[in-house]
């Protein structure tokens, strides 16, 4: 395929994507009833209990708890894993905007993206607001995260493929958990259900778009640049990974979880284990189909427990035999 075709499907992906931003979008503070009394934040409702989906809540040092101990610590994990999306959003968000600063004239990505960060900041809205609701006074991700946060933006200038890497590393950990903890059939609060299918809605288009951009600009990167990335790509999955998913162990001590339970938990346990390997299904298709699984690069996969089976398809749902 030419690259002036290739171009011309990645934008005609674009208009798409920038066509359902249009046509399918929400408003953090008008789809979510944050006063509605079904919302509130009982710390006596069970809802809040993790599901099995979260390797917390599928742990059996949790499962043994008192209901009002699993609530609480359910209330504090869903708060920690907001702030920490939170934070995400507003890094990608900065560094769209330093993308998009020198693009040229008439050039697709610009409408997309601003519609991109357009739903982002709802996103982080709706982040926020959960926070706020569940009085849990959480610093999110872990202090080394917070300081080098505020430079990881410039990247989406100066190494933009590995930005959106970054982006996807942060999107993907999030969205297999929210949809895990849809699919499980399990209770699950009215609040933090609605912020998840609004967040799902909205995220497919996102994480659409970095898949794109990685598929058209990863091909045509000079060898040196594309052999780095090639390392680089499961080296940043896994390091945000475990900011997004790990909690602050000096936190999880405040409301009662060992050290040990939240090391054999993420990712010793059994189901630490298994989640770990599904997080990157998606994206070990994507770096299988952009030429980034080399021979170099698949050791770093292995070293890092995130090799394994590509997905056949974005989104597809993890199956266990055992």
């Amino acid at each position: 395929m030419t690259a002036n075709l290739t171009r011309k499907l990645y934008d005609e992906r674009l208009r798409t994507l920038s066509e359902g931003s249009v046509n399918v979008n929400f408003n953090a503070f008008i789809d979510i009833k944050w006063d509605d009394p079904e919302f509130a934040v009982d710390t006596s409702d069970p809802r809040w209990v993790l599901t099995s989906a979260d390797a917390l809540g599928a742990h059996p040092w949790y499962r043994e708890q008192p209901l009002e101990t699993r609530i609480r610590i359910g209330i504090w994990r869903w708060a920690v894993i907001a702030k920490v999306g939170m934070q995400f959003e507003n890094i990608l968000m900065r560094g769209a905007l330093d993308y998009l600063y020198e693009l040229g004239n008439r050039n697709e990505e610009f409408r997309y993206l601003t519609h991109e960060i357009t739903e982002e900041t709802h996103h982080t809205q709706m982040f926020q607001e959960l926070v706020n609701r569940t009085g849990v006074d959480t610093a999110g991700g872990k202090r080394w995260f917070r300081r080098v946060s505020r430079f990881l933006p410039l990247a989406g200038s100066l190494y933009p493929e590995a930005f959106f890497t970054g982006i996807l590393a942060g999107e993907e950990p999030i969205d297999h958990l929210q949809k895990s903890a849809l699919r499980s059939g399990e209770p699950v609060h009215p609040l933090p259900q609605r912020i998840m299918q609004i967040h799902i809605a909205e995220e497919a288009r996102h994480i659409s778009f970095a898949h794109e951009f990685l598929r058209l600009r990863v091909p045509h990167m000079g060898k040196a640049r594309r052999g780095a990335l090639s390392v680089l790509f499961p080296l940043i999955m896994r390091v945000l990974c475990d900011v997004i998913m790990i909690p602050d162990r000096r936190s999880a001590e405040q409301v009662g979880i060992p050290a040990w339970v939240v090391k054999d938990v993420f990712w010793k346990s059994e189901a630490g284990r298994r989640m770990l390997h599904d997080l990157f299904s998606d994206v070990r298709m994507l770096a299988e189909d952009i030429g980034l699984m080399n021979k170099v690069s698949r050791p770093v996969w292995k070293a890092l427990r995130i090799d394994g089976r590509p997905a056949r398809f974005r989104g597809e749902p993890a199956l266990h035999t055992d």
